[in-house]
């Protein structure tokens, strides 16, 4: 029964995968059952085991990219005890996640994403809002250890910080992969850590 859950669970990811893949290709409008079932190699009335219809595979893809900056979380707090280094690590690993995931930035910014049954723009602004709350969790805790200035308002830090990230991602994603993010984070980062280092 468990080995059937588990299952259950690494299809469902693989068919969010796949919808992510679409949408990175082809926009939200392409987004269906049948280019779904193509792209994952199974019958169109396989995915209904596990979806009703494209609601909730894009549903499936939001969760999925809550998961993934969760996962990035995970990483970076493993990865140092510094918080101010974790906040390094997170930027550098979430301008990589939407590299590799390019379905993010059209999803995120994408007008189509209004889908009422899939909660929509409300479900992309608490995947944000989420984001936000564990990077101002980050900064307080860097104020407890002496890292970050303590006159700074941890929240309004977490903006400043995710202002950091959005630009280029949107310069990358409209110039098809041109703009050069790696260069970007190599100077943005002193210029933030300046700002709040204390």
């Amino acid at each position: 029964m468990r080995a059937e859950k588990q299952n259950t669970a690494t299809r469902r990811r693989q068919i969010a995968l796949a919808a992510m893949g679409i949408i990175a290709r082809q926009g939200l409008k392409e987004l269906n059952l049948s280019a779904v079932a193509r792209e994952v190699g199974l019958v169109p009335s396989a995915l209904y085991r596990h979806f009703k219809g494209k609601e909730e595979i894009l549903q499936a893809t939001l969760t999925l990219i809550r998961e993934l900056i969760l996962e990035n979380l995970r990483i970076v707090t493993r990865e140092s005890p510094s918080p101010l280094e974790q906040l390094r690590l997170l930027m550098r690993r979430h301008l990589t996640m939407i590299q590799e995931f390019q379905a993010i930035p059209r999803i995120v910014f994408s007008d189509e994403i209004s889908v009422p049954e899939a909660g929509g723009k409300k479900a992309v602004y608490k995947i944000i809002r989420g984001l936000l709350g564990q990077v101002s969790l980050l900064v307080a805790r860097g104020q407890q250890m002496g890292q970050v200035k303590p006159d700074l308002d941890p929240d309004t830090v977490s903006v400043i910080y995710l202002g950091f990230i959005q630009p280029p991602a949107i310069l990358w994603y409209l110039s098809q992969g041109n703009f050069n993010i790696d260069r970007h984070m190599k100077k943005a980062w002193p210029v933030f850590e300046e700002a709040v280092k204390l």
